[in-house]
This record gives structure tokens, sequence and C-alpha cells, in this order.
């Protein structure tokens, strides 16, 4: 069927899957987001790291925004979660 049932009504499971979806609208496209620039972060951070490994210097403001990506973008991924019971 299209979801509905004979007398017109939705779908009890339909229902209650487009009320989540209005709570939290675009919440892949949110997270797929999050965990690119999550990505971002920690391989800037890892690149970084073997600059410093390897002698070179790394400029402190820079190595501090990596940090800070890594940081800020893992929290709204934590935050972001789902929390279904």
């Amino acid at each position: 069927m299209n979801g509905q049932n004979s007398n017109g009504q939705l779908d009890p499971a339909l229902k209650a899957r487009l009320l989540k979806e209005s709570r939290t609208p675009w919440r892949g496209l949110r997270r797929l987001v999050w965990v690119a620039l999550f990505a971002s972060g920690g391989l800037g951070l890892l690149v970084m790291s073997f600059r410093v490994s390897a002698g070179n210097s790394v400029v402190l403001t820079d190595l501090g925004i990596q940090i800070g990506a890594v940081v800020l973008f893992g929290g709204l991924l934590w935050f972001d979660r789902s929390r279904d019971d």
C-alpha cells in the first residue's frame, strides 16, 4: 500500500518515522558534514605531527586551529548522535 489504512489514516509506523524526521531534519546530511570536517581536522593534525617529528617547525596558531576543529566537530558529532532508548 501507500502508507495509508483503508479509512485514510496514516500507518502508525510511517507516522512515527515522519514525526521523528520532523524533529531532526537533514540529520543524515548534517552528520555527513560533521564527519567530513572532523576527518579534515584530524588529517591536518596528523600531517602537522609528522612535520614536527621530521624536525620542521609548525605555526602554533595553525596547530590550534586543527586541534579546535577536531574538538569542535567531534563534539558536534557527539551531541548529534541518536538518543533512542
